[in-house]
């Protein structure tokens, strides 16, 4: 099964208040969008895209980077700029995650793009906390996914609780959603 995994980094960020865009503040020695991008680049998949939106980011050579024009409508139109740029290669699955959540495993990416492919939706989890991402959409939903909002897969995922299937996965699904959260982690 071919997955595209992807990693949305198009919203605006407007709960930091801060300095600079939330995936642009430094965590350790690199930014919070470099973390989550190099975990993803370290799993060895094979197609990975960026959705880039509110801020442009710079990615490696063999990282295709995708632009959402509609970013400002929710997280939905960036899952269909993946949905979009999945049909175009070809693949079977579309695998996402959030450029804001920098402690996602190299080995959840895989994890979850390497679940049975006959699992419509596959969820991380981590220990007693339901992830979800990354999250792997088979093409089989990808009609159901909405086309504006700020739920993205929510919708389809609570509406179809038949379709989901849960893999235990190392790492964190935290995210840096304020400058409180980043504060957080680096004084720890």
């Amino acid at each position: 099964m071919r997955v595209l995994a992807v990693l949305l980094a198009a919203g605006g960020g407007t709960r930091f208040i801060g300095p600079t865009h939330k995936l642009d503040s430094v965590l350790g020695e690199q930014s919070v969008f470099a973390h989550a991008l190099q975990h993803l680049m370290a799993s060895g998949l094979a197609d990975i895209a960026v959705v880039t939106g509110a801020t442009e980011r710079e990615v490696p050579a063999g990282v295709t980077l995708l632009h959402n024009p509609h970013w400002q409508h929710g997280q939905a139109t960036s899952i269909r700029c993946a949905i979009d740029e999945a049909e175009r290669v070809g693949a079977d699955a579309v695998l996402f995650g959030l450029a804001d959540q920098p402690f996602i495993d190299p080995g959840a990416w895989k994890l979850v793009a390497d679940a049975p492919a006959e699992w419509p939706i596959v969820l991380a989890t981590y220990g007693t906390t339901r992830g979800p991402h990354p999250v792997r959409l088979h093409r089989s939903v990808w009609a159901l996914v909405p086309s504006s909002g700020d739920d993205g897969a929510r919708l389809v995922i609570r509406d179809h609780p038949e379709l989901v299937h849960t893999l235990e996965c190392p790492g964190s699904a935290d995210d840096i959603d304020t400058l409180e959260d980043l504060q957080r982690w680096t004084s720890s």
